[in-house]
């Protein structure tokens, strides 16, 4: 869009300040709504086998991906064809409302806040609210060690990742992102369910998510440097654990927010009532505590101002370089 990057500029300063009330309703969740009605709907269709499963996959992913895109662009191109500032509001509006700087901050210091002045289960509780992962049993170093790798992890997936989309294409690919992240959310689990249903969701996620959470890694890093963390460790960490994972993205993050806080993250988890055997990222330097949930935070948002200079900065010199050509 012509003003896609007044819009991503003024978006992350309005998700700076106000962030995701709860009475506002988030298009994430009728993203999250058409997923399910869609693979009701496919699933009756298709039949239940391997091959049935998998061709109802990629239905879901096309139609996903074609809605979730092709309506924002629609409605953005015929308000910026009539009225160009209303198309600027309301890409701004969407903008703001796709990014989750400040709900990631919000939602982890209610974690934090249970661990200082609550109970154990109080914080087991909130933490359980933000990861995929079973918290009945976690300690206190597991309910913190859990929400620092979630905020280390969505600063990829719902900051770095949204805002490099909006810098190339503005809302409609931004929009295009969040469907398929959202897809792998709800479908990209390795159970009898979806396997085969949820296989194309998770796949298309992973390439998606290949760039920006390599960008990520390497902004974090440079934004270790900025608010006075290991930032010489948190690059060694990254490039020795970025693959302790078994997705190809999520430890980019995780790798340096280990470094730069000098702790050990990852490790086994339970899931849905079993355990998953998985790598550590990072050296036991110094053993993991509540506080690393707020520095956690300060490098979350110091890697989310760095990626808007850099992609503005970008933006604004491919323009400017285009002109002149």
């Amino acid at each position: 869009m012509k003003y896609g990057i007044i819009a991503l500029a003024a978006g992350f300063i309005i998700d700076l300040i106000v962030g995701d009330p709860r009475w506002l309703y988030h298009p994430v969740c009728l993203i999250g709504k058409l997923i399910s009605f869609l693979e009701k709907r496919i699933r009756g269709v298709f039949p239940k086998t391997e091959k049935g499963e998998l061709a109802g996959g990629i239905l879901e992913v096309v139609l996903v991906c074609g809605l979730s895109g092709g309506v924002p662009l629609l409605v953005l191109s015929w308000l910026y064809c009539c009225c160009p500032w209303a198309g600027l509001l309301l890409e701004t509006f969407w903008c703001y409302q796709l990014l989750a700087t400040k709900s990631l901050k919000t939602e982890s210091m209610k974690v934090y806040d249970r661990l200082k002045n609550g109970t154990i289960e109080e914080a087991r509780y909130a933490v359980s609210m933000i990861v995929g992962r079973d918290t009945k049993d976690l300690t206190e170093e597991g309910v913190t060690k859990a929400a620092v790798e979630t905020v280390a992890e969505n600063t990829s997936d719902g900051i770095i990742a949204p805002m490099l989309y909006m810098a190339i294409g503005g809302v409609p690919l931004m929009f295009l992102y969040k469907g398929i992240n959202t897809m792998d959310s709800m479908l990209g689990y390795k159970n009898d369910r979806y396997l085969y249903f949820g296989r194309c969701a998770a796949k298309l996620d992973d390439v998606v998510n290949y760039l920006p959470a390599r960008i990520s890694g390497w902004l974090m890093v440079a934004a270790a440097f900025l608010v006075g963390m290991d930032g010489k460790n948190a690059a060694r960490i990254y490039r020795r654990d970025r693959r302790n994972h078994a997705s190809p993205n999520s430890a980019q993050t995780e790798a340096v927010m280990a470094g730069a806080l000098d702790v050990q993250l990852a490790g086994n988890a339970w899931y849905f009532g079993k355990l998953y055997e998985k790598p550590t990222i990072g050296d036991p330097i110094r053993p993991i505590e509540a506080e690393d949930i707020r520095r956690s935070n300060r490098l979350l948002y110091a890697t989310a101002g760095l990626g808007l200079v850099t992609f503005v900065g970008l933006r604004l010199a491919a323009g400017i370089y285009f002109r002149m050509l």
